[in-house]
């Protein structure tokens, strides 16, 4: 069984992350444009601020899933948690968690606590995942985790 490194994502790995956002909608142009923007600052979420971080989960040189994160100022959060997708194969192998956790320690370093994302009501397996690592209902949309950094030291 090989290892997942989890590392800050490259400008090189982020096509890699858009052909995994379009597995589950949209066209990799899209989500290449979307994710590329995002990561340069020049698209950015409502309320978002400029400081942001991509981590990718790597197994053997391949990219399995990632994360992003960014701080802001929506439903006065600290930070918010704008995508999290892992390859179908890897799912419910703690490749999100992990995931998650290294988000979280950096949510940590940002002095960001408070911090939402957006769950759509008809996945309730994201909502469930989420809520299983200390996320709380905000609104039908949106869960928040009060302090974040409870679950970076879990």
């Amino acid at each position: 069984m090989t290892s997942i490194e989890f590392r800050e994502a490259s400008d090189a790995d982020l096509d890699e992350l858009a052909t995994i956002r379009a597995g589950e909608w949209g066209t990799e142009q899209y989500w290449r444009d979307r994710i590329r923007g995002y990561a340069s600052g020049a698209l950015s979420p409502g309320q978002a601020l400029a400081t942001r971080v991509i981590y990718a989960a790597v197994e053997d040189s391949r990219i399995v899933g990632f994360i992003a994160g960014h701080l802001t100022r929506r439903f006065d959060c600290d930070g918010e948690l704008q995508w999290l997708n892992v390859i179908p194969e890897k799912r419910r192998t703690g490749v999100a968690a992990g995931l998650l956790r290294i988000l979280a320690f950096w949510f940590a370093d940002q002095n960001a606590k408070r911090v939402c994302v957006d769950a759509d009501p008809e996945n309730p397996g994201a909502r469930a995942f989420y809520r299983k690592h200390g996320a709380q209902d905000l609104n039908p949309h949106w869960l928040v985790w009060p302090d974040i950094t409870e679950f970076a030291t879990q």
